[in-house]
């Protein structure tokens, strides 16, 4: 919406400036010929004569210097205007990049947590599982001490 804008302030912009041009041209087409007209006429006049003849042809000469500086002034508005698009252009594409660039951080580090959270809970049932571990060897040497125990007095009963 607001390149719109910009392209109609721009539109009107050139429209002046393709104006002002043909005006310019128009005046040194003019001049021109003025000039050629009283060249050719200009045979038997006086000085006065001669002297506004010569501005006129300074003034011609100095139109065309103006006509060529506004079209290189043109030339050059045209390619600040390009230059600026294209900036823009790449700005938005940094910041595109740059976003996701941080999305693809932010879940890496959530996939980073995820993880984290997975190993805890695999390390507690692991101490859990050692723990029980530990719990039922304790039993078993309960257990073969009592068969000992056992054992020992049925040699003892069995001897008597």
């Amino acid at each position: 919406m607001e390149d719109r804008g910009k392209e109609k302030v721009k539109a009107a912009g050139d429209e002046r400036w393709t104006a002002a041009i043909a005006n310019l041209a128009g005046m040194s087409s003019n001049l021109d010929s003025l000039h050629k007209l009283l060249i050719k006429k200009a045979v038997y006049l006086d000085d006065d004569t001669y002297s506004k003849v010569a501005l006129t042809a300074d003034q011609a000469r100095t139109i065309k210097v103006l006509v060529l500086r506004v079209e290189t002034l043109e030339k050059e508005h045209d390619a600040a205007i390009s230059a600026a698009a294209h900036a823009r252009t790449e700005k938005r594409q940094a910041e595109a990049a740059q976003k996701a660039a941080e999305l693809r951080a932010l879940e890496i580090t959530r996939e980073l947590e995820n993880t984290t959270k997975v190993f805890q809970l695999h390390m507690e049932e692991l101490r859990v599982k050692q723990e029980e571990i530990l719990k039922r060897d304790e039993e078993i040497r309960l257990l073969e001490a009592i068969i000992r125990t056992l054992g020992g007095r049925e040699s003892l009963t069995s001897k008597a």
